[in-house]
């Protein structure tokens, strides 16, 4: 069995492009300058459609994370136990993605992280790793 893969929109196409070429992008308003990580048409804050892509540094703080011992699916089997985090980038948009590198113990709120990149098929996704201390 396989991990599932993202199957790109039209609206969420050119994230997953940035992605594949390790780069995480994500939507500013150039009306009110609201930032948000999912695509859309439109601004979550003021609903103008003058978005814009921007790339972010790839730096961002744990906010909270779990640690799964049951995989969701026997895809994921092998990979258990993972960390699931949120993490708050420092542009000001929120990520959802896996800790990679570090032992679950290691993971702490507040702590530091960089975002690289692992293939999922022939998609690279998002994943944190944590900064030196």
């Amino acid at each position: 069995m396989h991990k599932p893969v993202p199957q790109p929109t039209a609206h969420t196409r050119p994230f997953w492009e940035a992605c594949n070429q390790q780069k995480l992008q994500f939507q500013a308003c150039k009306r009110c300058h609201t930032v948000q990580l999912i695509p859309r048409t439109v601004c979550t804050q003021c609903h103008a459609p003058d978005l814009e892509w921007k790339e972010s540094a790839g730096k961002g703080v744990v906010l909270s994370h779990t640690t799964v011992y049951r995989a969701p699916t026997p895809a994921f089997k092998a990979d258990v136990p993972y960390v699931i985090a949120l993490i708050d980038m420092d542009e000001g948009f929120r990520l959802m993605t896996n800790v990679r590198g570090a032992p679950p113990s290691a993971v702490a709120i507040g702590q530091r992280v960089r975002i690289g990149f692992e293939a999922r098929g022939e998609t690279l996704l998002p994943v944190a790793h944590l900064e030196p201390q």
